[in-house]
């Protein structure tokens, strides 16, 4: 029996999703905060259980019965490694057969802010001795898609990244990596690299929707800091935007960049490309 912890969420729904192609329901677990908000899974049959990771109490009877776990990192800003040690702690006593994790592309050596607890979730599993496998996931790309009313309406994408490259993925393609390797053997004690095949600065992304929009949208590149007051100015929470700011310094370092091709591979296709998702959204 497998089960996704955050399903409700927008990677754990599309990792639901991946492992329904291939495993009747019954054999999923939705390992979630408010069961409220997975009755459409529960209809589809769907093994629904209350896992709340600041409630360790929740989580032993949720992993009864599991065999392989799929721990999607909390969407918590700050404080999000007591909540990963109480699933480790609940694994270890489950007796999991596989543990899955994931954490952030190049966690072991990234610059950026938001590797830190990653790495830190990384060692906790090391030293828990569970049979696990690391999914470092890339940039997802609908992160600098979510810019792009605003991008439209005002002419620019704003950043501080520099001409540093991402290589983003779809949400999709990283949920169907993290299905694989939960359906499949040989994974434990791998850790992967997961990013898109296709690399691009921000400014190539300005380019691609002005080649579709038809209309003129640079990339303006700007301080950390001054990136950090726009996003508050939208409304961000300070902290939240202090790491993504964050993170576009260590993408101008080459922290978000990665050719290994791990995740094309895991999926056994292209991962899905800038062009189709630009496309995408300007639809929509």
């Amino acid at each position: 029996m497998y089960a996704v912890t955050g399903a409700t969420g927008k990677l754990g729904r599309l990792v639901i999703e991946a492992l329904l192609k291939t495993n009747p329901a019954e054999r999923v677990v939705a390992a979630v905060r408010d069961t409220a908000k997975s009755k459409d899974l529960a209809e589809r049959g769907v093994i629904v259980r209350e896992a709340d990771y600041s409630r360790p109490e929740t989580l032993g009877p949720a992993l009864a019965g599991v065999e392989k776990l799929l721990l999607i990192s909390s969407t918590e800003v700050s404080g999000r490694l007591p909540r990963h040690r109480a699933v480790i702690d609940a694994a270890t006593q489950a007796g999991v057969s596989l543990f899955a994790y994931t954490s952030m592309l190049h966690a072991d050596t990234s610059p950026a802010t938001l590797a830190v607890e990653h790495r830190q979730t990384e060692e906790l599993i090391v030293a828990s001795g569970l049979p696990a496998v690391i999914l470092r996931n890339g940039w997802y790309t609908e992160n600098h898609l979510m810019a792009l009313p605003i991008a439209l309406e005002h002419g620019a994408f704003v950043g501080a990244a520099k001409n540093g490259r991402f290589s983003s993925a779809a949400r999709r393609d990283y949920a169907e990596a993290a299905a694989k390797v939960l359906a499949t053997e040989g994974h434990a004690g791998k850790t992967y690299e997961l990013a898109g095949d296709q690399a691009y600065s921000l400014a190539e992304l300005a380019s691609e929707v002005s080649r579709q929009s038809g209309k003129t949208v640079i990339y303006n590149d700007l301080s950390e800091a001054a990136y950090r007051d726009v996003l508050t100015g939208a409304g961000l929470p300070s902290d939240l935007a202090g790491l993504l700011a964050d993170a576009d310094t260590a993408a101008s370092r080459g922290a978000l960049f990665d050719d290994g091709g791990a995740l094309g591979r895991l999926i056994g296709r292209p991962t899905t490309v800038l062009q189709s998702m630009v496309a995408a959204a300007l639809r929509h």
